[in-house]
């Protein structure tokens, strides 16, 4: 199964963190569309191998989401048609073990940058049709988790971001709407998901009974960023298996 070859032709698409999981998968599934993908990402090995899987439309910047360089570069685009802004982490502790490090790793990557670089996307946006961003939420950005306060805080904070982007920038025909995971299995997730009691609550949670995959969220993220969507905005499309429901 499978979007339209077509269905993103002549678009210009970003991803960030694109060079592994979620990101790569999203990068794959739009130039699959059509689109002339930027991948981001700053491990270069990793967009050379992305690249080695897509077509010639595909071109990479190896960049920090948290330097302003690259904030630049992307304000510098002539247009931009859609932004998947994918890159972020997570520090797992009980609240009164995370260390100020953690705090900030979590609150520069997964907020701030996230902020920056949909900033910066606006600009070459307002030049553009029917642009669209698709900002990387969670399930955790609707409930709570223990040894999670952190990554919850920091995904509530983007869901809160994605309502106050879309009603600031409907006026510019530019729509804003999140994707929420549950746990998949990633590069990021794997050493999680091989602990027994955590596989188990994890299951235990998700009424579907099965893990989403890289493919099943960047068919969310593309049917938003696509004109199949177009009055589809401050909106989240949760990929959660149903854990949310309950």
């Amino acid at each position: 199964m499978a979007f339209s070859h077509d269905l993103l032709k002549d678009k210009t698409i970003l991803v960030t963190g694109a060079g592994k999981g979620i990101g790569k998968a999203c990068a794959l599934l739009a130039d699959a569309c059509g689109a002339n993908v930027i991948a981001v990402a700053r491990t270069e090995s990793d967009l050379v191998a992305l690249k080695d899987e897509s077509s010639e439309r595909l071109s990479f910047w190896v960049g920090d989401v948290q330097d302003k360089a690259l904030y630049e570069k992307i304000r510098a685009l002539p247009f931009l048609h859609g932004l998947i802004n994918n890159a972020g982490t997570n520090r797992v502790a009980p609240m009164q073990e995370q260390s100020d490090e953690h705090i900030d790793d979590i609150l520069n990557l997964n907020i701030r940058s996230a902020y920056k670089v949909a900033q910066a996307a606006i600009t070459p946006m307002l030049k553009s049709q029917a642009p669209s961003i698709v900002h990387m939420s969670s399930q955790m950005g609707f409930v709570g988790s223990p040894g999670r306060t952190l990554y919850c805080l920091s995904k509530h904070a983007i869901e809160g971001l994605t309502k106050a982007m879309a009603v600031e920038l409907a006026p510019n025909n530019i729509r804003v709407n999140s994707v929420a995971p549950t746990f998949i299995k990633t590069p990021m997730t794997e050493p999680m998901l091989q602990e027994p009691a955590f596989a188990e609550m994890v299951m235990n949670n998700i009424p579907l009974q099965r893990l989403g995959s890289v493919e099943d969220v960047a068919n969310a993220c593309i049917f938003l960023l696509s004109e199949l969507s177009m009055t589809t905005t401050g909106s989240c499309l949760k990929v959660d298996g149903g854990w949310t429901a309950h």
